[in-house]
């Protein structure tokens, strides 16, 4: 028998036996007793991995949701110095040529500026800001090294003649070097930095206090050594002897004293700046840092609210591969040197740059050639031995050092 043309039929239930009741299979699945052992294990499996399916969904579906926002959050908190740019379009033709290969320069400022909110404890704000500390950042082509050159403040330049806040434009002049940021800003401190070296700057970035600060709390302190206590009212520093971790406020005062460590110069002044700037180099590249989510957040949230960028590098992934790119480099071939300097002939208070030794510093850079430190007794002074050399080695050899050193080697 069929149901339909073609179809057979199903065969009959098999009749109950005695005592049975004469649902169908459906009626005694519906009318089952419930209990710990209902349905069998096939189907408690099942039923647990729909749940745990769901679950995971779930948790990826909020996690993409609280990554998405994070990184909104990171990327809206940079600021882009579109000023900047717009100033340095006008002077292109005298700029120098752009750099063919894959390296990139990078002028990274210390803005000294009492204005924002926790700046006014380091000084009234009467509306202008130096360059308390500026270093030239070269990044070689293929991740070979980094090298960060420190321009002193007192070195003596020919400043440009650059565009004031209030539009008026300044003359050309010999002049200290970080008054072209107090009169023209990044463009004026740019143009500046591009005359004196030869070098195209690729990309700047602006950190005031407050960002350095967060910077170093946000990687749980750096490590230093003191030879003797300190207490210097003008960095706002009190420190005893000995070996100790500083965070925010004292790691300010301990880059920015000058009266009270060392011998009082600013050349001191850049070494320790150096030291410690290598050694919060090696800290963020450990994998405590770069790969503990709970650690490496709080940093990129300091980092991307204290900076201020060019439109090439004011945004989280532009920010990401810049890290990445450091992060490729071995510590002891990220390096620290300051420009070859000695006190300006007409003003012991003043630097000047000694030659030929700057010129060949400068010239390495442009050309993407290696340049070699090594540690000496005077910060910024080529070796006597490379100096007396009657011709240009291939690898000219400079006083510095590397972030594999830290501040208490």
């Amino acid at each position: 028998m069929t149901d339909r043309a073609g179809t057979p039929a199903e065969p009959d239930p098999p009749a109950p036996e005695d005592g049975a009741t004469g649902g169908t299979a459906a009626e005694d699945a519906a009318g089952a007793p419930e209990g710990p052992g209902a349905g069998g294990p096939g189907k408690r499996r099942r039923h647990w991995l729909r749940w745990t399916a769901l679950g995971v969904s779930v948790a990826l579906l909020g996690a993409a949701g609280a990554g998405w926002w994070f990184y909104r959050k990171l990327d809206g908190n940079i600021t882009t110095d579109t000023t900047a740019a717009d100033e340095l379009r006008r002077y292109e033709k005298e700029r120098p040529p752009a750099n063919s290969s894959a390296a990139r320069n990078i002028l990274l400022i210390g803005s000294d500026t009492r204005s924002g909110e926790g700046n006014e404890r380091y000084g009234r704000d009467r509306g202008t800001q130096r360059s308390d500390t500026v270093i030239l950042l070269h990044l070689a082509a293929g991740k070979r090294s980094a090298t960060a050159v420190s321009l002193p403040r007192d070195l003596m330049v020919t400043v440009p003649s650059c565009r004031k806040p209030d539009g008026s434009r300044t003359r050309e002049q010999f002049a200290q070097f970080n008054w072209a940021f107090e009169i023209g800003g990044t463009a004026c401190t740019i143009r500046t930095v591009e005359k004196l070296t030869g070098t195209r700057v690729d990309h700047h970035m602006v950190i005031d206090f407050q960002g350095f600060k967060k910077m170093v709390d946000a990687v749980d302190g750096v490590e230093v050594c003191l030879k003797e206590p300190v207490d210097d009212s003008d960095a706002h520093l009190k420190l005893p002897a000995g070996r100790q971790t500083l965070h925010g406020e004292q790691a300010l005062g301990f880059v920015r004293a000058r009266k009270s460590l060392g011998n009082g110069s600013d050349t001191e002044r850049m070494d320790r700046q150096q030291q410690f700037l290598g050694a919060l180099v090696n800290k963020v590249q450990s994998n405590g840092v770069l790969l503990n989510p709970t650690k490496l957040y709080p940093v990129l949230d300091a980092a991307t609210k204290s900076i201020t960028t060019d439109a090439g590098l004011d945004s989280l992934r532009d920010l990401y591969d810049l890290a990445r790119s450091m992060r490729a480099i071995p510590t002891e071939r990220v390096q620290f040197l300051t420009v070859p300097r000695r006190p300006y002939t007409y003003n012991a208070n003043r630097d000047e740059l000694v030659q030929p030794a700057a010129s060949q510093l400068f010239e390495q850079l442009r050309e993407d050639r290696p340049v070699a430190v090594t540690p000496g007794e005077k910060d910024g002074e080529r070796r006597p031995d490379a100096e007396a050399s009657p011709s240009p080695a291939p690898t000219p050899t400079f006083t510095g050092r590397n972030a594999a050193e830290g501040v208490c080697s």
